[in-house]
């Protein structure tokens, strides 16, 4: 049996959390809407979690779940007989996630593919499962790599962790049974290197990723304002632009600019199962955080000058023909079946 990735410390000692166990919950969170301060280490690719200071833990984060969290409503009611969850000898997995922000402060988000079975379609940043013994930088630097070809320079680059997020798949139950379940750490990666200067670097493995781009402090606070869970979505300003730029990747594997709309940002988690394309609830969550770290939230210094609603396409993606994701490095052949990676976390 693998070893447990997510341990929490309830009475002194590591414990692991089963599958259909709400992490917030064991960690005392309650009704209340969150986010809860959880002090957190890792080690050996273990995430050890607690409410309260332990020798070892390297942080304390917000913890967070959304209002609609199908592990908490489970807590809440009793299971119908005949109705089964994967077996108790199965935990919660680890997964991490990058935020990347350029110098100019722009982050990238990338659009996973419509032939996922899970969580097609969703604007997220890059991120998957931590490896074992993986560092969780490590982590989050591999899988940029693998789904943005971004290779980041050491010394080029400082990084913060931002927050913890809960996450389920399906991520309501009024969608069916949980059948995924994660803890996802964001790790905040600022990069010396521009958003021109990163955009021509973009690789995308189009297995995966689908659309990129890049958003400011902004549109970002607008996209996080739209929370999941609620009827209508706060302090959304009046200006907002009705496109935001990117780039998608044709089937013929070319790429081309993409104007947005700025709606599908803005759209919110469905009651029923839905494959439209939208913004993840956690990703909402993290790009909150990234706002309170940037300090004043969108009225930051916007930087160097850039255009308006245009994104220049990097000098290797051709706007037609044949084109493949060529990686920098080797990747292992697993790390590529676009039908087993990414099945995580995204909600």
């Amino acid at each position: 049996m693998a070893a447990a990735r997510v341990l929490l410390l309830l009475s002194g000692r590591p414990e692991s959390v089963s599958f259909a166990q709400s992490v917030c919950g064991l960690l005392g969170a309650g009704s209340g809407l969150g986010p809860w301060p959880t002090h957190c280490g890792l080690k050996r690719g273990q995430l050890v979690l607690s409410d309260k200071p332990f020798p070892g833990a390297s942080a304390r984060l917000p913890l967070q779940r959304p209002p609609f969290c199908p592990f908490a409503a489970l807590d809440q009611q009793p299971r119908a007989p005949g109705v089964e969850l994967p077996p108790n000898g199965r935990g919660v997995d680890l997964g991490v996630a990058v935020i990347l922000q350029s110098s100019d402060q722009t982050v990238l988000l990338t659009r996973r593919t419509s032939t996922l079975k899970v969580s097609p379609n969703l604007w997220v940043p890059p991120g998957g499962h931590v490896e074992p013994d993986e560092e969780l930088l490590d982590g989050g630097l591999r899988e940029l790599w693998e789904e943005s070809g971004l290779q980041l320079p050491q010394g080029q680059f400082s990084w913060v962790p931002l927050g913890l997020w809960e996450s389920a798949y399906p991520p309501k139950l009024s969608w069916g049974l949980p059948k995924y379940h994660h803890i996802v750490l964001y790790l905040l990666v600022i990069s010396q290197e521009s958003q021109q200067q990163l955009q021509a670097q973009i690789q995308p493995n189009a297995g995966e990723v689908s659309a990129f781009m890049w958003l400011g402090p902004d549109i970002a606070a607008a996209v996080a304002a739209t929370e999941d869970g609620t009827e209508t979505p706060k302090h959304l300003p009046q200006d907002l632009p009705s496109s935001v730029p990117a780039v998608e990747l044709a089937e013929n594997g070319g790429a081309q600019p993409l104007a947005l709309p700025t709606s599908t940002l803005l759209r919110t988690t469905p009651a029923t199962a839905d494959r439209r394309e939208r913004v993840s609830s956690g990703t909402k969550f993290a790009l909150t955080l990234w706002l309170q770290h940037l300090g004043s939230g969108a009225h930051l210094d916007p930087g160097p000058a850039r255009e308006e609603q245009s994104v220049d396409l990097p000098p290797h993606l051709p706007t037609r023909g044949i084109w493949k994701a060529e990686c920098l490095i080797p990747s292992p052949a697993h790390l590529r079946d676009t039908q087993n990676i990414h099945n995580l976390y995204y909600e």
